[in-house]
């Protein structure tokens, strides 16, 4: 759908998925709440031509894969997309795998890292309004070099955790989790925690221990993502609460 074909009252984005236990979690509420007209591409399995131009914003979410591992076709197909958003001035949010990956968009290298990085964690912030101290869950393995030109607005001890690079924003964290994501991935990727001498039950307990606040905090860095970063006035300006969801 091009631009002039799509209703210009309705925000239209473009979630990137790449894998089924990868859900887009709180995205998918924020976007709801301004009325989104949203398209879910699963790019692991669907090789579809996509013109970013299409979208007036992009959310590139979670992966167990690296960013910088072209044996993955979706990775290479992912890599040529975002670089031509970035190109053509179209917003990108990028979740943990998705920051890595806008990172490589704009020249950054991306590498395993000697430490990872799992739990509910808190980062150091230059701008608390855009990203609050957290704690933000972590899961990754990897890490990146800072994309020329851009600016860290967050890190730790490992390495970058927030930059803005023009109307981008690229994440090392998961903004997105849900206390239904948590249960899936302690489910489904229990061999890295253990692996990683994390405890899964202490993992769920704290997630759901803190759902509320961590919801209000991932729906404050969305809202200021869009009009502080973005620059977006969104036509339908969204209803959010500080309700747990």
């Amino acid at each position: 759908m091009s631009r002039t074909e799509r209703d210009p009252e309705r925000l239209r984005a473009l979630i990137l998925q790449h894998e089924e236990p990868t859900p887009p979690g709180h995205v998918t509420e924020w976007l709801a709440a301004h009325g989104a007209d949203v398209d879910t591409w699963r790019i692991d399995v669907e090789d579809r031509d996509v013109d970013p131009r299409d979208y007036d914003l992009i959310v590139s979410l979670g992966s167990e894969f690296a960013a910088f591992d072209d044996t993955k076709p979706f990775v290479v197909r992912e890599a040529n997309m975002l670089e031509k958003a970035v190109a053509e001035d179209v917003p990108v949010l990028g979740l943990c795998f998705g920051g890595q990956m806008l990172a490589r968009a704009l020249g950054s290298r991306g590498f395993r890292h000697e430490e990872a990085e799992i739990g509910w964690l808190p980062v150091r912030t230059s701008d608390p309004e855009l990203v609050p101290e957290g704690p933000w869950f972590q899961w990754h393995f990897d890490s990146f070099t800072v994309p020329p030109g851009s600016t860290v607005v967050a890190d730790t001890d490992v390495g970058p955790q927030a930059f803005v690079a023009g109307r981008s924003l690229g994440l090392q964290f998961h903004p997105e989790v849900t206390t239904q994501i948590m249960d899936d991935w302690v489910r489904v990727y229990r061999h890295e925690l253990d692996s990683d001498g994390v405890d899964p039950d202490a993992l769920l307990a704290e997630t759901k221990r803190i759902a509320g606040e961590s919801r209000a905090r991932a729906l404050q860095l969305f809202e200021h993502f869009l009009h502080e970063v973005a620059g977006i006035e969104a036509p339908h300006e969204a209803d959010l609460d500080e309700r747990a969801g």
